[in-house]
């Protein structure tokens, strides 16, 4: 697959994407030019847990978490959410 096609596929009005919930996450806070504060990663983390997150996969929900925080992610752990 092209790394666009679950892009493309999520405008398809057929395509139904799952549902996920973070159990646990590690961002790479240390991959960056700017200092942030353990408050602000709290948060961060926190926020992230709280979402129910739409993604084809695992590797498309590591993909939207990233586009949505502007952090990379060392490990995650989730699960899947019924609807």
């Amino acid at each position: 697959m092209f790394s666009d096609t679950n892009r493309q596929l999520r405008k398809l009005s057929i395509y139904k994407p799952m549902n996920f919930r973070i159990v646990e996450i590690d961002f790479d806070f240390n991959d960056s030019l700017e200092d942030i504060t353990e408050e602000e990663r709290d948060d961060i983390v926190e926020e992230v847990m709280m979402t129910t997150w739409e993604a084809s996969d695992g590797d498309d929900l590591v993909e939207e978490i990233t586009a949505a925080t502007g952090w990379s992610i060392n490990s995650i752990d989730y699960c899947y959410v019924l609807s």
